[in-house]
C-alpha cells in the first residue's frame, strides 16, 4: 500500500520531468487499491493540446488502465490545485479522493478561486485534502517561473 507522501512523490517526479521538456512543472499519479495505475505530466506545448493537463494525462490513462471511465475508488495526487477543467473532469470520473500539494491562488478550482468540487449542486462529492508536500511543490513551480524570466 502506498502512503499519500509517496504517491505525492510519484506526482512531484512527473512534475520535475515535464519542467525538464519545458512544461509548466505539474505532476499527477493516481492510485486504486493502493497502487500507482497512472501518471501525468503537463503536455500542452509538446502536445500542442490545451487539454493535456497533468490531471487529464492522469486521468485519460487510469480509465485506459481500469477499462472504464468511471475511477470509483480512485485517489489522484496532483502537485498543483487543478483548474476548472480539470475539476470537472474529476467529476464526471467519479473520483474518491483528490490530494493537492499547492494551491493556486491564480487559476485554483478546488477552493482558491472557484470551488467548483464538491459543490451542494452536483451529484458527485469527492474527498479533498491539501498541503502534502506543498513547499516542494510550489518551489518546482517558483524555480521554473524564476529560471523562465532570467
Amino acid at each position: 500500500m502506498i502512503t499519500d507522501a509517496e504517491a505525492m512523490q510519484a506526482a512531484l517526479a512527473e512534475a520535475r520531468l515535464a519542467a525538464a521538456a519545458g512544461e509548466v512543472p505539474i505532476g499527477a499519479a493516481m492510485v486504486h487499491k493502493g497502487v500507482i495505475i497512472a501518471r501525468g505530466q503537463n503536455r500542452v506545448l509538446r502536445d500542442n493540446d490545451p487539454t493535456a493537463h497533468a490531471e487529464i494525462v492522469a486521468l485519460r490513462a487510469a480509465a485506459a488502465a481500469l477499462g472504464n471511465y468511471r475511477l470509483n475508488g480512485c485517489t489522484l495526487y496532483v502537485t498543483l490545485e487543478p483548474c476548472a477543467m480539470c475539476a470537472g473532469a474529476m467529476i464526471h470520473a467519479r473520483l474518491d479522493r483528490l490530494v493537492i500539494a499547492a494551491a493556486d491562488p491564480k487559476a485554483g478550482a478546488c477552493g482558491s478561486v472557484l470551488s467548483v468540487l464538491n459543490h451542494p449542486l452536483l451529484n458527485h462529492q469527492m474527498q479533498v485534502e491539501q498541503g502534502i508536500h506543498a513547499d516542494e511543490a510550489a518551489e518546482l513551480l517558483r524555480g521554473f517561473f524564476r529560471e523562465r524570466r532570467a
